[in-house]
Order: structure tokens, then C-alpha cells, then sequence
């Protein structure tokens, strides 16, 4: 049994989603998040950058003497997983393989959708890891810059006519192409999952990775003799590197539970 805590961290309110999920299915750990929210988003940035970005991120959860880092952030995770891995002994997981065994398990017709920050996508890493997985995948895929702000500033509620233009105006060329599977490479992305799905239309399997993360996180874990296996819940804390009481409503909100209390503003350019 090891009761170390989990850290995870992304640009901002995205990785909350894996932070969800992980909470839901191993619910006697502990975790540690990290939103970035001073320079979210991470999207456009350069390589170099995000390396940079991640390695500060990395090094603040390294101070609570976590088990595992989950890059719950899909530019980071197609940029700089590699750096995170080699540089830390301990497991790094990013979002990546996970959705993308996902993905290759669940497409009937071989045509898979993605969608992304612009950094995601011109990696080519997903479409990189399903070429393995399923050889032949076709492969749409699409930068949605602008949907990353509109989750940050709470726009991503069905009815929202700003979230709905944006969101049919990215994905008409990849419901054009007849995709019957659509990975939502960014963390951020699945709390607009209820207006992409409405757009997609039923016959269009959703994967967030977030979720797909967590279930693999929860399996290496168990593989390495890793778990938490006391009785109980376990502890959340939040950390953010700008404002907290904008990053707790919508949390709060997300999480479907009060986090104003756990949430600390700390200096992250310090790491």
C-alpha cells in the first residue's frame, strides 16, 4: 500500500476532468492539482515553452512527494511527456495512449475524429499512437483554439449560442468526413461534451481522455503495487498560479462540490 499522493496538472480547468474521474474510480486516494491558470492556455505556445511550462508544473506537485504525475493536458502530454518520463522517477502518465486504445477499440467503420489545441494537433502524436494501434485508422483531425477560453470563462453550457457557432463552425469538416469516433484531445473540451454531442449526433462515440487517463492511471497503479487501499476518502487539493475565486466557482460548479476553501494561488515561475 502506498499513501503517497496523486499530482496532476494542466493549463487551467481542464484537468479537473481527470481529476473527476480519478476521485470516482479510486476514491481512497489522494490528490494534488495544479492548474496553470496564469498562462492558460498552453495551445499556442512553442515546444520549448511548453517543456519549460511542464517541467515548473512537474517540480511544484514533485514537492508533495507524490506516486505518480498525470499530465491531464493534451498539449503537454503530445510535447513534453517524453521530457516528464525521463527526467522523474516516477511514473508520468500522459492523456494520449489511453485515449487513443480507446479510440482504435471503439470505431466500427475505421474513422476516427480529433480535435485539439493547435500545439496537439501539429505533433501528429495521436494519429502516431492509433497508426499502431488500429494500422489504416483514417484520421480527421482539427486545432480548435478558441474552445479552450470558452471553457475557461464558463461558456460551455447547451443554449449557449456563442459555445454552439464555435463549436458546429470547428467540427463541420469533421463530421463531413463520417467519422463514428471522436477523441476530445484536450482535457478542457468534455464540459462541452452535451453541445459536441448534440452536433456529432448519436451515432458519434465521444472518447474524453481524461476518463481514459484515469482508468489507466488506476491500472499501472495496481500493476505496480502503487494503490491506497485504506477505508475512506481521500484528500483533494487544488493550487492555481492566478486567481482563486475564479477557478473555484466554476470548479465547485464542475465538481459538483464546494472547493473554495481548498484552493491556494502560488507562485509557479518559483519552480
Amino acid at each position: 500500500m502506498d499513501r503517497r499522493p496523486i499530482g496532476v496538472f494542466d493549463s487551467g480547468l481542464g484537468g479537473l476532468t481527470a481529476v473527476r474521474e480519478l476521485a470516482r474510480i479510486m476514491p481512497e486516494e489522494d490528490l494534488i492539482y495544479f492548474g496553470d491558470t496564469s498562462r492558460v492556455p498552453y495551445g499556442g505556445r512553442s515546444r520549448d515553452t511548453l517543456v519549460k511550462y511542464a517541467r515548473q508544473d512537474a517540480a511544484f506537485l514533485r514537492t508533495f512527494n507524490p506516486k505518480a504525475i498525470v499530465i491531464a493536458c493534451g498539449t503537454v502530454s503530445t510535447t513534453a511527456l517524453d521530457v516528464l518520463q525521463a527526467e522523474n522517477d516516477i511514473p508520468v502518465f500522459g492523456v494520449v495512449e489511453p485515449a487513443a486504445r480507446a479510440s482504435a477499440h471503439v470505431t466500427r467503420n475505421g474513422k476516427v475524429g480529433l480535435i485539439g489545441t493547435k500545439a496537439s494537433i501539429r505533433s501528429g502524436a495521436y494519429e502516431r499512437a492509433l497508426d499502431v494501434l488500429h494500422p489504416g485508422v483514417d484520421v480527421t483531425a482539427k486545432a480548435c483554439p478558441l474552445l479552450v477560453s470558452l471553457v475557461e470563462n464558463g461558456r460551455f453550457r447547451p443554449g449557449d449560442i456563442v459555445a454552439e457557432t464555435v463549436v458546429a463552425e470547428y467540427l463541420a469538416s469533421v463530421k463531413a468526413a463520417e467519422v463514428d469516433t471522436l477523441i476530445l484531445g484536450c482535457t478542457h473540451y468534455p464540459l462541452l461534451r452535451d453541445i459536441i454531442g448534440a452536433y456529432m449526433g448519436p451515432d458519434v462515440t465521444l472518447v474524453d481522455v481524461g476518463e481514459q487517463c484515469a482508468r489507466w492511471v488506476k491500472q499501472q497503479l495496481e500493476l505496480d503495487g502503487l494503490r491506497n487501499e485504506r477505508a475512506g476518502a481521500g484528500r483533494r487539493h487544488y493550487y492555481v498560479s492566478d486567481s482563486t475565486e475564479d477557478f473555484s466557482a466554476l470548479a465547485s460548479i464542475f465538481l459538483g462540490e464546494d472547493v473554495a476553501g481548498e484552493v491556494e494561488q502560488i507562485d509557479i515561475t518559483a519552480y
